[in-house]
C-alpha cells in the first residue's frame, strides 16, 4: 500500500506556471504506475498524464499535450507534473494516483490508490 500526497497548487494567472508534486510514503513507487487526474467543478474526473514504472514511457490528455510535463524521482519517492501556459479551463482540483499494474493507464478505475488532491486555479 502507498500513501500519496499531493502539493504545489495554488492561484496563478493565465500563461503562467505551476509545478505540482506529489510525495509518496509506504510501499516504493518504483512498483507503481503513476497519474495525474482532475476534476473541475459539475465534471467528471479526467487523466492528465501518466507514467511508467520505470519513467520511459508517459501519457497525456489530448488537451495539456505540449504544456505539461509528468516526471518521477524513484529514489526520491516522487512525481511531479510541470504545467506551463496555463488556461483558465485547467482550473481544478488535481488528484496524485498509483496503479500496481504494468499498464500505462489513462482511466480512472484503473488506480488503486489516492492522493486528497490540490486545487489550482487559473485566473483570465
Amino acid at each position: 500500500q502507498v500513501q500519496l500526497v499531493e502539493s504545489g497548487g495554488g492561484l496563478v494567472q493565465a500563461g503562467g506556471s505551476l509545478r505540482l508534486s506529489c510525495a509518496a510514503s509506504g510501499r516504493t513507487i518504483g512498483s507503481y504506475t503513476l497519474g495525474w487526474f482532475r476534476q473541475a467543478p459539475g465534471k467528471e474526473r479526467e487523466s492528465v498524464a501518466a507514467i511508467s514504472q520505470s519513467g520511459r514511457l508517459t501519457y497525456y490528455g489530448d488537451s495539456v499535450k505540449g504544456r505539461f510535463t509528468i516526471s518521477r524521482d524513484n529514489r526520491e519517492e516522487m512525481v511531479y507534473l510541470r504545467m506551463n501556459s496555463l488556461k483558465p479551463e485547467d482550473t481544478a482540483v488535481y488528484y496524485c494516483a498509483a496503479d500496481e499494474s504494468y499498464r500505462l493507464s489513462s482511466t480512472v478505475d484503473d488506480y488503486d490508490y489516492w492522493g486528497q488532491g490540490t486545487q489550482v486555479t487559473v485566473s483570465s
